[in-house]
């Protein structure tokens, strides 16, 4: 049976990220040039590709975004010889939402990531179960699509625990929700699993700020602090300077006496870690 656009929810470009709307355009034009240079009709390669010809001329045209395993098989019907394939990793990153995509480029380089979170499990700890169900909560709700290109771009995020050299990560959460059981017992069992097994690694301190402590300078919201090679930094703040992303140095030692502040207060991490672990044990 081949694919159509039911088949594919979630996959269309977003008008408003240019970069992205480029660089469908072009894979899409390749795709069809090469299709033409051999003499292929849209049917004829959709039928040795697996999707529909409507699809097919939506992909040539721009509208929507091929998968990487389309492309993988566009170049073997195709014999383009690896050109179609090796445009994957542009592909693949124009999937993700402008703002995701950007955080996460900034995630990447990185070399010390410090947050504080108020609300939720920080992005970069959620499983994949926890964090659609963080996103199907949403209201308005979001389309089955929509959901999950958002936790595909989330969980792409987490490729940061895989970098050589690692960074230096620092967490700090609410005990509010880390208690919060999203997704019911089984996802929110495994979700304090995660958290175990990131806390425990070299690179990474992970902290709890417990519900029974004294106001701290976190309350107004979330805090992200993000340090780069070339001893560049930028933070943002839900509480200070408009919620805006800042590189100014006296902005940025605000930022970092706050977030000293609170990770002072903060449970010890093997402290934080057994009160986990404690949680666990309690499901």
């Amino acid at each position: 049976m081949l694919r159509t656009e039911a088949d594919e929810p979630g996959w269309e470009v977003d008008p408003d990220d240019e970069w992205g709307v480029a660089v469908v355009a072009t894979v899409g034009r390749q795709l069809k040039l090469r299709r033409e240079a051999v003499g292929m009709r849209a049917g004829e390669f959709g039928k040795a590709v697996g999707y529909g010809e409507d699809l097919v001329y939506k992909i040539e045209s721009g509208k929507r975004i091929p998968r990487q395993e389309y492309l993988d098989r566009a170049d073997e019907v195709l014999g383009a010889g690896g050109l179609l394939a090796a445009m994957k990793e542009d592909v693949a990153k124009v999937r993700y939402p402008k703002r995701v995509r950007e955080l996460g480029e900034l995630e990447a380089r990185a070399v010390e990531i410090g947050v504080y979170e108020c609300n939720s499990v920080h992005g970069l700890l959620q499983t994949q179960d926890h964090a659609r169900a963080l996103m199907e909560a949403a209201q308005p709700p979001y389309s089955a699509g929509d959901v999950e290109r958002m936790v595909a771009a989330r969980l792409a995020r987490q490729s940061v625990f895989e970098r050589d050299p690692a960074p230096s990560l620092h967490f700090v959460l609410e005990e509010a929700p880390v208690r919060r059981e999203v997704g019911g017992t089984m996802v929110w069992r495994r979700q304090l699993e995660r958290l175990l097994e990131v806390g425990r690694l070299n690179n990474v301190t992970l902290q709890v700020m417990p519900t029974n402590t004294d106001a701290h300078p976190g309350v107004d919201g979330k805090i992200e602090l993000l340090k780069f090679p070339d001893g560049t930094a930028v933070g943002r703040s839900d509480g200070a300077f408009n919620g805006r992303p800042t590189g100014d140095p006296k902005q940025l030692r605000i930022l970092e006496l706050r977030y000293g502040t609170i990770r002072a207060q903060a449970l010890p991490p093997r402290e934080s870690l057994a009160f986990i672990e404690n949680l666990l044990g309690e499901t």
